[in-house]
């Protein structure tokens, strides 16, 4: 019998309303059907990190950051394989090296670039020291890109021993150079490249820049510029029409070498600061969703097609929900964890198989704060639980194949998935995203009913978890099956609540029926394995 879990009084005193709706039954296959995703790359639930403050994530060898390694065990537990992490962005693009700095790195505001980041950058030995604090994670490091000039290649040059020496004995996923340069002709205020820089002006930039990192990898770290080992996630574009053209890039070249291991892409919903963002209309919608990840599907395909990305996974090499750091309210919020599990779950079921979610020291849309500053406290951030949530779907052993099937819905406010693991079916995630403002609500929090007609299964019931918070609005008081992360609780290891219904379970009808409610702003997964 289904076991409504209310977070509040208020809404535990009442009678919980469900809201009428389409519920006809969503049939669910026993197989892994044609329209399933391809499988995932293990880790899917990875992150990316902005390179300035990767030593905060990360900490050094003296004071590493345990509370970053609790969460990103946490998540490695649920999936099977600790995230992967992609260090880079905007930052690694501005930073030189300084073999005399005596901190990890040094950097400058420039107000008229952004005040969320410096603009001004370098990076000294000990910079190298946050590879090795987190065991058992692989990383990717961004190479500089932008600053072409003599000068700043040599400090390319001088920092690719420290990190291949860092990087060496399992810890590379791969190598990336350049971050975003499909804007480079056109960023403001400062552009790097001039008007009209074309696709063959980068893919011939990139691949002189590649065998430049190449030949002195030979003599630092022989066995790293081997072909097996020589790979790079490429070309990490900001999207998918800006002033370089995708396709035509790879049409220019831009694999001639054949180094590249991952076809890595950037995505954000929207801007933090554009009008007309909201938490409904921009992120908790999977019809926005959809029409999102439909661009990278169809480049994706459009690119197989032609040919040019055979046997090349196509990522999201850095991704989140509102660009310039995300927007106070909103990407800090229950609600942008319910938009991130529907917006990755989506990926997954579209080929999209890996998705890298962007993070930085006092970013609004951060999973977590690694440290303490004057702007943000130390803490598990809302988004984490949704990426708690999307881990727990992936879950399969080491060998397993886990693809995504997206069950379509009949509301833009709800998305619904099942996952495949070996080909049978392990769960369904539910994703409620009708938001319900919790501060500001005057009734209780209505329910909304979910059907599913399921093939010829055995159990005759389903345990049940849930994704759960006040609201869409709440920002704290989040809790997976039970489980909260709080930094405050036990440093973000898991700790079981009391207050938190769990074990629950969902029966089998006699004809395969499955129904379920869920409050409004909140998800579940219903398992079979």
């Amino acid at each position: 019998m289904f076991v409504p879990l209310l977070l509040s009084a208020a809404v535990a005193a009442a009678v919980p309303t469900v809201i009428e709706r389409d519920s006809s039954p969503v049939s669910v296959a026993k197989d892994a059907p044609d329209t399933a995703g391809a499988a995932i790359l293990r880790p899917f639930v990875s992150f990316s990190i902005e390179l300035a403050f990767f030593p905060d994530y990360a900490g050094n060898l003296s004071k590493p950051n345990r509370f970053s390694n609790q969460l990103l065990d946490n998540l490695g537990d649920l999936q099977g394989v600790k995230p992967y992490l992609r260090v880079g962005g905007n930052t690694q693009d501005f930073a030189l090296y300084d073999p005399a700095l005596k901190t990890s790195v040094n950097g400058t505001i420039v107000p008229a670039v952004s005040m969320d980041y410096p603009y001004i950058l370098y990076i000294g030995p000990s910079f190298f020291e946050s590879y090795l604090t987190l065991p058992g994670s692989k990383f990717s490091h961004g190479f500089n890109m932008a600053k072409n000039t003599t000068a700043a290649k040599n400090s390319l040059l001088a920092t690719v021993p420290l990190a291949c020496k860092a990087l060496k004995d399992g810890k590379l996923m791969h190598w990336e150079f350049g971050n975003e340069p499909d804007l480079y002709s056109t960023t403001t205020p400062y552009p790097v490249r001039p008007a009209g820089w074309s696709e063959q002006d980068y893919v011939n930039n990139w691949l002189s820049g590649t065998e430049m990192i190449r030949r002195k990898l030979a003599q630092s770290c022989p066995e790293m510029a081997s072909d097996e080992m020589f790979k790079f996630l490429a070309p990490s574009f900001a999207g998918i029409g800006n002033s370089l053209d995708p396709v035509k890039t790879w049409e220019d070249g831009l694999d001639s070498d054949k180094d590249i291991a991952l076809n890595s892409m950037h995505n954000y919903m929207g801007g933090a600061n554009q009008p007309g963002v909201t938490l409904q209309k921009t992120l908790m919608n999977h019809t926005k969703i959809v029409e999102v990840v439909a661009q990278h599907a169809n480049l994706s395909r459009v690119l197989s097609e032609k040919g040019l990305t055979k046997d090349i996974p196509y990522i999201l090499g850095e991704m989140n929900s509102l660009y310039n750091e995300g927007k106070p309210g909103l990407s800090n919020s229950f609600g942008a964890a319910l938009w991130g599990v529907d917006f990755n779950l989506y990926c997954a079921s579209q080929s999209i198989r890996r998705t890298h979610m962007h993070q930085g020291t006092d970013y609004r849309y951060a999973s977590w704060q690694p440290v303490q500053t004057s702007k943000t406290t130390i803490g598990t951030k809302a988004p984490y639980y949704g990426n708690v949530m999307v881990a727990a779907m992936m879950r399969g052993e080491a060998d397993s194949s886990v693809q995504v099937v997206n069950l379509p819905m009949p509301s833009e406010t709800d998305g619904a998935y099942a996952a495949y693991v070996d080909g049978k079916l392990a769960r369904i995630a539910v994703i409620n995203m009708q938001e319900f403002n919790y501060s500001t609500a005057a009734e209780s929090r209505p329910s909304a009913k979910y059907t599913f007609q399921l093939p010829d299964v055995s159990a005759r019931s389903l345990s049940l978890q849930r994704l759960m918070a006040n609201g869409s609005d709440a920002i704290t008081g989040i809790s997976w099956d039970g489980w909260s992360y709080n930094y405050n609780l036990k440093a973000g290891a898991p700790v079981r609540l009391d207050n938190v219904t769990i074990g629950e379970t969902v029966s089998v009808g006699s004809k395969g029926e499955v129904e379920l409610e869920l409050p409004l702003s909140s998800g579940a997964i219903l398992n079979f394995l």
